[in-house]
């Protein structure tokens, strides 16, 4: 229950302030109700109407109650009730380079590891043990402290876009949205994939792709 009823108030046009607050956090990035539980209860609190205003500009709004996290998604044309022009992309697409992306299918494996072993929701690390979790599958290299800097520039990356939370002491939560962004289907063939990744590892893969 929210104590603070200044955070309620009202807004310009009559929307109360703290509904404003919520689509200003979505607009950012992910919502985490662990994070910020203020704004995630004024989320659940004007869901429908939070809902509508994001339809306008052509977003739906993704909240998962269990797992405790909210975000935005573009909608697709498909997800669109008209036909016509497509709208303009109001969430860039930002592409992956192998390593982002080979980080991102590791720790999603690392989650559902311990979701398996242990249940307790959350997922610690450390950014020692994701360099070396990531070096499996990298090209060896004499300058260790070289790649190890772009390792973390790489988990600096991820944690921007929401999947990993900063600790202090250089550590990392990591975020449960990432079981939605690599879903149980690519999990399914994630040792398929990291047979591939291992490939690439093999052939010299360099590590300056973005």
């Amino acid at each position: 229950m929210i104590q603070d009823e200044s955070f309620r108030g009202p807004g310009p046009d009559g929307v109360p302030a703290d509904m404003s607050r919520a689509i200003i956090a979505l607009m950012k990035g992910v919502l985490y109700r662990d994070a910020s539980p203020l704004l995630w209860q004024s989320c659940l609190r004007y869901l429908s109407r939070i809902r509508d205003y994001v339809a306008v500009i052509g977003l739906d709004l993704v909240v998962d109650e269990t797992e405790g996290y909210a975000y935005l998604r573009q909608r697709t044309q498909e997800d669109l009730p008209e036909a016509g022009e497509p709208l303009p992309r109001l969430i860039a697409q930002r592409p992956l380079g192998y390593s982002v992306s080979l980080l991102l299918v590791l720790l999603r494996k690392k989650l559902a590891e311990a979701d398996a072993r242990s249940g307790e929701g959350r997922l610690i690390l450390a950014l020692d043990d994701i360099v070396d979790m990531l070096r499996l599958f990298l090209p060896s290299t004499a300058n260790e402290a070289r790649q190890r800097d772009r390792i973390a520039g790489h988990v600096a990356r991820i944690a921007e876009m929401g999947f990993l939370r900063p600790l202090p002491g250089e550590r990392y939560e990591v975020g449960r949205i990432i079981a939605a962004y690599v879903d149980a289907q690519w999990l399914d063939g994630v040792d398929r994939a990291l047979a591939v990744y291992g490939e690439e590892a093999g052939r010299g893969t360099s590590e300056d792709e973005p």
